[in-house]
């Protein structure tokens, strides 16, 4: 240790009379490991100490860093205790073998000067002792902290530049998931275990088929099959653990480009503001994929290629980006069929889903994209049912001639499934047989006097024969929830059911998400537009073989304004208004022949009548011109002209009369014409009341 003679001592007695602190760090725990020299200079700081004039019970060793990084003061708690020691006066001494040692940021350096400047706290390394209240002491020691700060970066920065050029030959070695080994010439190959190479395939294969992560946790989780995990943590190589499946876990799976083959170095990357004090490893984010730095496609053996695992990651995006353009997620259970795959035929972005009505589940698709952006009005709404409906019908038209080829692929397609998960099952049976059987072996080796050594290796024997019952009961319980192979019996009905689509798309069981992952096998996309035609919805259908097709669907309205027959509604009720019928009979006749209201419901008398008045339509036309009402209707009863010629009295008295109660009559809506019910019985007493109320009258006169 090289020491300096100086011509006069800086050290005061009121500071011999405070403590002296040694702070010892190495910046890794292989540093420390292996680097015991350094260690050992620090620790001899103490005589340096001693031979300063501080007594050995006065001097602290400070030494909780060991193995710590200097570039940040937050995971240093031995640096941190050292800074509240200065800052509570108890400190009159800070002994470091450098600078470099106490930090390695101006920004933890120069608060450390600070505080000694400030209670008067000298500084001494392996050279020389610094006071922070002098100029020159205070100017060295800043250059030897600006030079601390600059080593570690051209350290950090040969070190970054040394594993990326070596990444970019594909040498550097990363840590491999549960998939991929590396065998003794160092070279990645897949798993040797069968299992764990089944069971990742499996992912793949679902994720294939469901298009979602959690559906397929769901499926593991169902089947009873767990995840092959490698922990990254511990001593290299670590061995396979098996866990249970969840959504996490199978998309590290799925995101995972070392099951695609591709060797990828500087996926992630660490951001300063991302970083929470007190969580370690915080601040790391994820790289975009069209921005990572080496990226070696095919380096090594995979379970898919390179071109599945893009679109997987275009799918997994899909999935949580709720339904934004060119997104079109994935199939929930919801009530709208074309949920994600519809877009807006007035700006072509993709519409967006809400629900209404009293309970909620009325589906409407709506474009609100300026309205988001602009704060305009909303591009359309278009309510789902009609659309729905519509699309149902052509779906299952387009499918009817390829029935019983679907029907037929189902079939394989369940005893596939069955094939799969028999063969997962016998794979996870022939793990805990192997490891039961290899636990057995052990206990066999020690010798039977060795009980320390026994009776430990026979709790592991039974640990592993109880883990492989378990698994053979549930075994046994798949089995039984889930039969294997199909029986005849089976298979006919299934081939009837499936060649019956409609059927099957309308049974109980088919979710809604079922119906809309069907809808997408056969449909890219779904273009509406409500407002080029009154009542009417415009709707382009975008097939998967690349056709499309041009449909129209009614819509309901609020009013005949926006009515997409309505000339020739009006044509038609006029002309059964001229054939002398009256408004029931005209609603009647409508219904009939097809026509819907512009509700969507049947057609009533009072329609009719606010039609007529709204059209001008009067009630009867008779030899080209408007007559009264006729003496009776078609239906027997007497219209007011008839009840009063009828009885002999003016039509005034009629409606008296009615409002006193003393005719029955009725009026299909208000301002509509009266019928009014009399029998040839019922004339002839009002008859002989009016003659006897005559002949009162004269008496009377």
């Amino acid at each position: 240790m090289l020491t300096t003679r100086f011509d006069k001592e800086p050290i005061t007695a009121a500071q011999r009379a405070k403590l002296a602190y040694v702070y010892v760090r190495q910046s890794s725990p292989g540093q420390v490991k292996h680097h015991q020299e350094s260690t050992d200079l620090q620790y001899r700081l103490v005589e340096r100490a001693v031979a300063l004039g501080w007594p050995r019970d006065r001097i602290t060793v400070i030494d909780e860093d060991l193995g710590k990084s200097g570039a940040s003061s937050i995971d240093r708690l031995g640096f941190q205790q050292l800074m509240a020691e200065i800052g509570l006066g108890k400190a009159g001494l800070v002994l470091s073998l450098d600078a470099s040692r106490l930090a390695r940021n101006n920004r933890d350096w120069y608060q450390l000067l600070e505080l000694c400047s400030v209670f008067g706290v000298l500084l001494t390394d392996a050279e020389r002792l610094y006071d922070p209240r002098t100029y020159h002491d205070r100017l060295l020691l800043g250059l030897s902290g600006m030079m601390s700060e600059a080593e570690l970066h051209q350290i950090q920065m040969r070190l970054q530049q040394g594993g990326r050029h070596k990444a970019e030959r594909g040498e550097l070695r990363l840590a491999l998931p549960a998939g991929l080994v590396r065998s003794r010439t160092g070279e990645i190959v897949l798993n040797p275990d069968e299992e764990v190479r089944a069971r990742l395939q499996l992912v793949f294969d679902k994720f294939r088929e469901l298009k979602g992560a959690k559906a397929v946790m769901r499926y593991l989780q169902q089947a009873g099959l767990t995840l092959p995990v490698r922990p990254l943590w511990g001593p290299a190589p670590q061995d396979v653990v098996w866990q249970p499946a969840t959504s996490a876990r199978v998309v590290q799976v799925l995101k995972n480009p070392a099951y695609a083959g591709a060797y990828v170095y500087g996926r992630r990357r660490f951001d300063p503001t991302r970083r929470r004090p007190g969580v370690p490893r915080s601040g790391t984010v994820k790289v975009p994929l069209e921005q990572w730095p080496v990226c070696l496609v095919e380096a090594h053996p995979g379970y898919i290629r390179w071109e599945e695992f893009l679109a997987n990651q275009k799918q997994l995006a899909e999935n949580v980006q709720h339904y934004a353009d060119h997104h079109a997620g994935v199939p929930r259970n919801g009530l709208a069929l074309l949920q994600g795959v519809v877009l807006c035929g007035r700006c072509s972005r993709r519409m967006q889903l809400r629900y209404s009505g009293p309970h909620g589940n009325y589906p409407v698709y709506v474009c609100a994209a300026d309205q988001a952006a602009a704060g305009g009005p909303r591009c359309q709404e278009v309510r789902a049912p009609a659309v729905d409906a519509a699309v149902e019908r052509l779906l299952l038209e387009a499918l009817a001639p390829d029935q019983v080829a679907l029907a037929v692929t189902a079939l394989e397609q369940i005893e596939e499934e069955s094939r799969q998960l028999e063969r997962q099952w016998g794979l996870k049976r022939e793990r805990a047989r192997y490891e039961a059987e290899r636990a057995r072996r052990q206990y066999d080796t020690v010798e039977p006097e060795n009980r320390l050594v026994a009776r430990h290796l026979e709790r592991g024997w039974e640990d592993k024969l109880r883990q492989q019952e378990q698994v053979e009961h549930e075994y046994e319980r798949w089995r039984r929830e889930q039969p294997l192979a199909l029986t005849e019996t089976d298979q006919q009905q299934l081939l009837a059911v499936a060649e019956d689509l409609p059927r099957v798309w309308q049974a109980e069981t088919t979710t809604p998400a079922d119906r809309k992952q069907i809808l997408r096998l056969v449909v890219q996309e779904v273009v509406l537009d409500q407002k080029r035609a009154p009542g009417r919805v415009w709707l382009k259908i975008h097939w998967q073989t690349g056709a499309t097709t041009e449909h129209w669907v009614r819509r309901r309205v609020q009013d005949y304004r926006r009515y997409a027959d309505r000339e020739p509604l009006e044509q038609r009720v006029r002309e059964l208004n001229a054939a002398h019928k009256m408004d029931a009979e005209i609603a009647a006749c409508l219904n009939e022949e097809g026509l819907i209201s512009a509700t969507g419901r049947l057609f009533q008398g009072k329609n009719v009548h606010v039609l007529r008045q709204r059209w001008q339509i009067p009630t009867v036309k008779i030899n080209g011109t408007y007559q009264e009402n006729p003496l009776r209707w078609p239906d027997g009863s007497y219209s007011v002209r008839g009840t009063a010629a009828a009885l002999e009295i003016s039509p005034v008295t009629v409606f008296v009369w009615l409002r006193r109660g003393r005719l029955e009559g009725e009026q299909l809506a208000k301002g509509m014409p009266w019928q009014i019910r009399l029998s040839e019985k019922r004339i002839a007493e009002l008859k002989q009341q009016l003659r006897r109320i005559s002949r009162s009258n004269k008496e009377v006169l």
